[in-house]
């Protein structure tokens, strides 16, 4: 056990998960679970530096998880173009795509060049532009695809610097969490996920991934989400 796992959002249920089961695992020498409650606020660089900074001192991550993600929260997701404000489509962006990229500007540096390293961050079905046939949801939507695109690029960049890197987004499904809460309604029993479920899935998958794989979005069962 040479390397870490750096798990962003893990005060999140999702994230809690993803660092229980990373634990459990005993495949890390050390598994950093980063949250606000630790200082690390993804919407301040400097905090996100320090993180960084410490980590550093340790063993190479050779795996940073990003499970951050709003969608809901001070703000209901807009079902017309009518309802968009700039305060909402900003904070979507700074949370859901800003945030993400800072993480990877100061971590991904550390990440070993000579062996296999996994960056991956929360996505959504939802932040595909191919698949979209519902509109709606514009900052949620909006946010997530600038996500995507910015995982592309960290591919594209890494391929030359890393080339066993792989560079992932990770769709979990609905979930049993507090982002999901008002909008599980029409959810099916089997496809509604407990956190614990979600996160064994998506470690599965990320396992499964090769640098060939890197820049795509990937949802729980595996299967490449369109573009």
């Amino acid at each position: 056990m040479t390397e870490a796992a750096v798990v962003i959002g893990a005060a999140g249920g999702i994230g809690s998960a993803l660092v229980e089961r990373l634990r459990g695992q005993g495949a890390y020498a050390v598994v950093h679970a980063l949250s606000r409650a630790d200082g690390l606020d993804l919407e301040d660089e400097a905090s996100i530096a320090a993180a960084a900074a410490r980590i550093a001192e340790g063993p190479p991550p050779g795996l940073i998880l990003v499970a951050t993600g709003v969608l809901h929260d001070g703000f209901e997701p807009e079902r017309s173009y009518r309802a968009l404000t700039p305060e909402h489509l900003l904070r979507d962006y700074r949370v859901n795509a800003i945030g993400p990229a800072l993480v990877a500007k100061h971590l991904l540096p550390l990440a070993p060049r000579d062996r296999r390293a996994v960056f991956a961050a929360l996505s959504a079905r939802v932040g595909s532009i191919g698949d979209n046939r519902l509109g709606g949801w514009h900052s949620y939507r909006a946010s997530k695809a600038a996500l995507n695109m910015i995982l592309r690029n960290l591919a594209v960049e890494l391929a030359r610097t890393h080339p066993q890197a792989v560079i992932a987004g990770l769709h979990p499904g609905t979930v049993d969490s507090d982002l999901s809460a008002p909008f599980r309604k029409g959810v099916a029993p089997d496809r509604l996920f407990t956190p614990a479920h979600s996160a064994e899935r998506l470690l599965s998958v990320i396992a499964g991934l090769t640098p060939a794989d890197s820049g795509g979005v990937f949802a729980w069962d595996g299967q490449r989400i369109p573009e």
